[in-house]
């Protein structure tokens, strides 16, 4: 019997991404829930037409703003009301190549009743969707790599599984409080890249950059496939390139953050 898999997103003011986000995973997953968190822009009315688009794989709650503490909070009770065998987490600014999420999907398959969870690599995007973040920038560590790496699959009947801290560092423990990323024999990392846009800005109406020049991806670099795909009007174009004023900062600053990583 196949395994039964709910997506847990909790977003705020993500109107830039979500639709991508969402469109990538959401026809490999049983259901999603999707909790604001307080946007302000146009989040909610995006993820209103993808609960139109896939009547019935959606839910849907909006709530106020909160602080670090209460996100981890509503990713307890969203953990709880997950009613499955495996949690897929996705964040509003990850978009997924379908042979990644497929790959995913066939590890749970055949390898879920014995794993706690999947680690995965991240391509994380600095300055524009054209370049990507070099590899020494990635500050986790789990099963004995470094980068830019993270757990996105969870085995939902864990015994006593749980969240501990605050966001942005809150983490998923076992009955016995021990974090999922220090159990190396029950974790498995496959090489299923995702799109992280953490780096760009990810609302219309709320600019936050990072300056930094990244690495070009070469010419014909293939973009998760729901890139291509006809979009609704309200949603932004994601082929936006850097702007000049934004290239003269990020190649002061870029040369000091490299050098601080090489030192650090």
């Amino acid at each position: 019997m196949s395994k039964k898999i709910w997506g847990n997103c909790i977003v705020k003011n993500e109107d830039r991404y979500i639709y991508f986000a969402v469109k990538s995973v959401i026809e490999f997953l049983d259901k999603m829930l999707i909790w604001d968190t307080g946007s302000s822009d146009n989040t909610v009315e995006i993820v209103k037409g993808l609960i139109n688009e896939f009547p019935g794989k959606i839910e849907f709650k909006a709530f106020g703003s909160q602080k670090p503490k209460g996100i981890t909070s509503l990713r307890q009770q969203m953990l709880e009301a997950s009613i499955c065998d495996w949690i897929f987490i996705l964040d509003g600014d990850e978009v997924w190549w379908e042979n990644s999420i497929r790959k995913i999907i066939s590890v749970i398959e055949k390898q879920g009743d014995n794993l706690y969870a999947i680690v995965t690599p991240v391509i994380n995007l600095v300055g524009d969707i054209y370049h990507y973040q070099e590899e020494m920038a990635g500050k986790y560590e789990i099963l004995g790599k470094k980068g830019h790496l993270n757990i996105r699959a969870i085995n939902r009947k864990i015994p006593g599984l749980h969240l501990k801290g605050d966001y942005p560092l809150e983490a998923f423990y076992d009955k016995n409080d021990r974090a999922l990323q220090m159990i190396d024999d029950k974790l498995k990392f496959i090489d299923t890249p995702y799109l992280h846009f953490t780096h760009l800005p990810r609302s219309t109406s709320h600019r936050k950059f990072k300056y930094e020049l990244g690495i070009p991806f070469p010419k014909n670099f293939k973009y998760p496939e729901v890139f291509y795909l006809e979009r609704p009007l309200e949603v932004p174009s994601p082929w936006v390139r850097m702007s000049s004023v934004y290239k003269i900062r990020a190649s002061i600053e870029t040369p000091l953050k490299k050098l601080k990583r090489r030192i650090l």
